[in-house]
């Protein structure tokens, strides 16, 4: 595949397997020109996979030292996945992705990014059942992403999709859900023009197919949004697991280029 740079990917500083050395010498070994780290941001109301504030001094500084040691050979970007209720000072990073594993629901905030029998637990506890109103309201608070923070990507749009293969828990195929999926999207792209297509829940067995579904990522196109190709790479030896669908994905949508970051911005690079 001519995909030679990935800018989600995650190392032992948040919930990865490898260190960001061991992830720049897979890079190197796959001719990658460059790679970009996106470890999970602190937030406040979890102590699950996010880099603690105690630890993210460490991993800006090892990203420097790789940027350093490696810059010879590729290009290393200092990146964030960030939450969107982090509230965190976002002003050292080369760039950052805007995602959503939290919904908050009235003074709590309920994490939706677990199986899909705790994904029923808060459908039933805070949706009274009523699996569309879950969907409803994550892709409001998703709209809400640019009050929180200027980020350069929207992360898995749809990740609120990522067990539907294996359960139903509330109709995925519906007008219903595409419209709200569209009303979000019409309220990001003045703020966040790239969206990433996701091959993470592929990599882990949830999925057999890229974030977002292919009718989002037509409605996407359509929209006039840029789109930037992705494994949320929490394993080394899976760095490019899945390109050829993200790419495959992309042309059936009638995208005909991909976006990579440089350190002149992002550039578009012909599928």
């Amino acid at each position: 595949m001519d995909i030679k740079q990935n800018l989600h990917t995650h190392s032992i500083y948040c919930d990865g397997k490898d260190t960001p050395e061991e992830m720049v010498q897979t890079a190197l070994a796959k001719g990658y020109e460059s790679i970009g780290f996106s470890g999970h941001s602190y937030v406040f109301y979890s102590d699950y996979a996010g880099i603690t504030m105690e630890r993210q001094n460490a991993y800006v500084e090892e990203i420097h030292r790789l940027k350093q040691a490696y810059g010879h050979r590729i290009r290393i970007y200092l990146g964030l996945e960030v939450d969107i209720y982090a509230q965190l000072d976002l002003g050292i990073f080369d760039y950052l992705i805007g995602s959503m594993h939290y919904m908050k629901l009235g003074e709590e905030y309920v994490s939706f990014d677990d199986g899909p029998q705790e994904v029923r637990t808060v459908i039933d506890r805070y949706f009274g059942g009523d699996g569309n109103a879950y969907v409803k309201e994550y892709f409001r608070q998703l709209a809400e992403l640019p009050k929180h923070g200027k980020f350069d990507i929207i992360g898995h749009f749809d990740l609120i999709s990522k067990h539907v293969e294996r359960s139903e828990l509330f109709d995925y195929d519906s007008d219903d859900y595409l419209d709200w999926a569209t009303q979000t999207a019409e309220a990001l792209l003045p703020h966040i023009p790239y969206f990433e297509v996701n091959t993470g829940a592929m990599a882990r067995g949830y999925r057999t197919t890229p974030y977002p579904s292919p009718r989002i990522t037509r409605m996407l196109k359509e929209l006039g949004f840029r789109a930037v190709i992705t494994t949320d790479c929490h394993d080394a030896t899976k760095l490019d697991w899945g390109l050829a669908e993200a790419k495959a994905l992309l042309e059936s949508a009638g995208f005909r280029e991909h976006y990579v970051l440089t350190d002149d911005g992002f550039r578009g690079v012909k599928l």
